[in-house]
C-alpha cells in the first residue's frame, strides 16, 4: 500500500505532467476544451474575484468607522471650549482648540496622584497573577492528578460566572478578616478591617483567582501543552524536578505568552472599576476616579446645581483621554511582541 508521501509525490508528477501537456498545446496553437462545468466555474471565480474585493472593502470601512467613531468624538471634544458644545454649526472640528479641559480634569482627578496608585497596583497584581497562573496551567498542561478534570471545569466557571456573584462574599471576609485566629493573637482585637488597602487586589492574584485568572489559567494551559515532551523529560535526565523544570525550562520557551497575559492582566486591571469600587472607598485608581469624575465636577465647579450633559462632557470626554493615554503608550512600544504572543498563545486559529 502506498504511503502518504508516495501518494503527494504521485499527485505533485501529476500536476506536473498536466502542466507540461498545457504548455505544448498553447505552444502548438491548440486551445484546450472546457466543459460546461468548468466554464461555470471559471466564470464564478471571475465573478467573485471582481465582487468580493468591494465587498471586503464595504466590511472593513464598516468595521473601521464603528471602532473609530468613539475616540474621534472624545478628541474632538475633548479639546473644544465648553460653549462651542450649544454651537449647532460645529460637528467634528472646533473653531479653536484649549487645554483647560485637559488641565481643570488633571486637578479634578489627582490625575498624577491616581496613576502612580494605580501603576502601584497594577504592575503588582499582574506580576502576582501571572506567575500563580502561570503555573497552575502548567499543572493541568503536563500532571495528571485525581479530579483534575473537576478542577479544570471549576476554572472554566471562572471565565463564565460574573464576578458580582463572589464580590459580596470576598467583600465581608475583607472587611471582618480574623485570618483564622492570627489576628486577634498578634493584635488582642477579633477582626480587622482589610478594606482601602491594596491585599484586597494582591491576594486573589496569589492565588490565581485574580481579575480574569480563568482566561489567564486557560491559555497557559494550551500553550504549555503545545511544548514537546522532550524537553521536560531532558530537564529531569540533567536531574531537574518538576519546579526546576518550569523555571528553568518553561518559562523561557513561554515567554511570549508571559508578556501576552501580562498585558491583558495590566489593561483589565487598569480598565475595572466594579472590584476596584467594591474595596476602595476612595477614588485610588484611574478607573474609579473616571466613573466618579461627574460626580466631582457637579460637587467642585457647580456645587452640585442641575448641569446639562452638554457642559459635563467636555470634561469628561478629557477623562477619558488620560485614562487611555498610558494604556496607548504601552501599546505603542509593546505591539510586536503583543502580537507575537497572541499568534503563538493558540488564541488565533
Amino acid at each position: 500500500m502506498a504511503t502518504r508521501k508516495e501518494e503527494k509525490r504521485f499527485e505533485k508528477e501529476m500536476r506536473a505532467e498536466k502542466r507540461r501537456r498545457l504548455k505544448d498545446m498553447k505552444a502548438a496553437g491548440i486551445k484546450p476544451s472546457l466543459t460546461p462545468e468548468q466554464i461555470r466555474y471559471n466564470r464564478n471565480k471571475a465573478i467573485v474575484g471582481a465582487v468580493w474585493p468591494i465587498f471586503r472593502f464595504f466590511i472593513i470601512f464598516g468595521l473601521g468607522f464603528v471602532i473609530l467613531y468613539p475616540l474621534l468624538f472624545m478628541i474632538s471634544t475633548a479639546f473644544r471650549p465648553n460653549d462651542q458644545m450649544f454651537d449647532p454649526s460645529i460637528v467634528w472640528l472646533p473653531k479653536n482648540l484649549t487645554l483647560e479641559n485637559i488641565q481643570r480634569t488633571w486637578d479634578d482627578m489627582k490625575y498624577d496622584k491616581t496613576v502612580l496608585n494605580t501603576v502601584k497596583l497594577n504592575l503588582i497584581s499582574s506580576v502576582l497573577s501571572v506567575g500563580s497562573c502561570a503555573l497552575t496551567g502548567y499543572g493541568f498542561a503536563r500532571f495528571k492528578f485525581k479530579g483534575k478534570n473537576i478542577l479544570f471545569a471549576i476554572v472554566t466557571l471562572m471565565i463564565i460566572v460574573p464576578p458580582q456573584i463572589t464580590t459580596i462574599p470576598l467583600f465581608i471576609q475583607y472587611a471582618y478578616f480574623k485570618g483564622a485566629g492570627l489576628v486577634k493573637l498578634f493584635t488582642g482585637k477579633e477582626y480587622i478591617s482589610l478594606i482601602n488597602s491594596g491585599i484586597t487586589m494582591y491576594a486573589p492574584a496569589i492565588f490565581a483567582n485574580g481579575i480574569k485568572a480563568g482566561l489567564f489559567i486557560y491559555i497557559f494551559r494550551q500553550f504549555f501543552r503545545g511544548l514537546p515532551k522532550e524537553l521536560e523529560d531532558a530537564a529531569y535526565l540533567d536531574g531537574c524536578g518538576p519546579l526546576k523544570t518550569f523555571i528553568k525550562v518553561m518559562i523561557p520557551n513561554a515567554a511570549s505568552s508571559f508578556l501576552t497575559v501580562f498585558l491583558f492582566s495590566i489593561v483589565w486591571y487598569w480598565n475595572d472599576y466594579y472590584i476596584s469600587s467594591s474595596f476602595f472607598t476612595q477614588n485610588d485608581t484611574v478607573a474609579l476616579a473616571l466613573k466618579n469624575l461627574d460626580a466631582t465636577i457637579m460637587s467642585t465647579h457647580y456645587k452640585n446645581q442641575s448641569v446639562s450633559a452638554r457642559q459635563l462632557i467636555v470634561w469628561l470626554e478629557s477623562g477619558c483621554i488620560l485614562a487611555t493615554f498610558p494604556i496607548l503608550i504601552m501599546y505603542v512600544f509593546l505591539q510586536k511582541y503583543f502580537v507575537e504572543g497572541v499568534e503563538r498563545s493558540g488564541l488565533t486559529g
